[in-house]
């Protein structure tokens, strides 16, 4: 493991992926259901927005979790298990700490008071769920990790290589998956935030996430060639959950579509993102300090928009767009410009 080439669509699948996140909180707040799961939600509801939501809500989180697991795999090449330990939680434990006592009760203010409910100092992981799982798994995962480094050449480590070299380990992996499926038995699929549910299909994730890194070229090679496929699987199985009744189709084609679509994207972005630029880089370092703050953002501008009478899609959009400048406005101009704050976001300390 002695590689350190950057892989700039790795970065670009986590930006896109928290991109995504944006989108997808933003419009809860226009489904009739947002209010129970905590959500300031609108007067008139955006149902057409349900379909999109639906195909990102399978596969959004879980690649996540395969792109920190990758993360790890680059993370542990230069370090010691020491080492690998304090950069997880400056990176990921302080954050997690700080929203759970400072930015995660601050959404809660907001929605309290929106609601006129009794306003309480509610510290909580909220969003930030993910963080305390990847957290865990790094500290579950490490003597595989480090086994693997120490002994690359060993029979465990050839013969994850060229597992993930074939198509079979594409099947593997989907197979794991349908396993927790069933142990599991979660009642709604895509609750992914602190169930256990979420946490096995996380640490799953996260696992191969790391074991497609170590595969190496023949990995991502049998990915390319095999793109068009996956692709095609993928919305096979979104057209036919999109055509049943409510959208309501049986976990195990979820697994599928979930994975392919992952795969598929994995696919396309090592093709066609795999390249640097200033603008990546910028969006890179913003994408986790504006992951921590965005639900703020989400529930002040939701706090000031859903009052006004005017259409409701120029309300979406309005706030759709408050939260991706404001979240950026507040990187920009506070987080990385006032020094307590930057590793209280996991940040490095900024240079001009």
């Amino acid at each position: 493991m002695t590689s350190t080439t950057r892989r700039y669509d790795i970065d670009a699948l986590r930006v896109i992926a928290i991109g995504l996140l944006l989108l997808y909180h933003t419009a809860i707040g226009f489904q009739p259901w947002g209010y129970m799961i905590g959500f300031i939600t609108n007067r008139e509801p955006l149902s057409s927005l349900w379909p999109l939501m639906a195909m990102l809500n399978v596969w959004r989180i879980p690649i996540l979790f395969f792109v920190s697991g990758m993360g790890v795999y680059f993370a542990i090449q230069n370090r010691n298990w020491k080492q690998l330990l304090t950069e997880r939680a400056r990176r990921i434990f302080i954050p997690f700490v700080f929203g759970f006592f400072i930015i995660v009760p601050l959404h809660i203010f907001l929605l309290q008071y929106h609601y006129s409910q009794k306003i309480n100092y509610l510290p909580a992981a909220g969003h930030l769920w993910f963080l305390a799982n990847i957290f865990i798994y790094v500290l579950l995962l490490l003597p595989f990790f480090f086994y693997i480094k120490k002994n690359e050449n060993a029979k465990l480590a050839k013969a994850l290589k060229h597992l993930f070299s074939k198509p079979f380990g594409l099947i593997t992996v989907v197979g794991f998956f349908m396993v927790e499926l069933i142990l599991i038995n979660p009642t709604i699929y895509e609750m992914y935030a602190m169930t256990w549910h979420g946490f096995f299909l996380g640490l799953i994730a996260f696992f191969f996430g790391f074991c497609f890194m170590l595969a190496g070229d023949a990995f991502w090679k049998m990915l390319l060639q095999w793109k068009w496929v996956l692709l095609a699987i993928a919305i096979i199985l979104y057209v036919n959950r999109l055509l049943a009744t409510q959208m309501q189709v049986h976990h195990l084609l979820l697994v599928l579509e979930s994975n392919f679509w992952i795969f598929s994207v994995l696919a396309f972005s090592h093709q066609y993102m795999n390249k640097k630029s200033k603008t990546l880089r910028y969006l890179s370092l913003a994408a986790y300090p504006v992951y921590i703050l965005h639900m703020v953002v989400i529930y002040l501008t939701s706090l000031l928009v859903f009052p006004l009478e005017i259409n409701t899609w120029l309300k979406f959009l309005i706030v759709l767009s408050s939260t991706f400048f404001g979240s950026f406005i507040l990187y920009e101009f506070v987080v990385k410009r006032v020094k307590i704050l930057i590793p209280l976001f996991g940040m490095k300390t900024y240079k001009k």
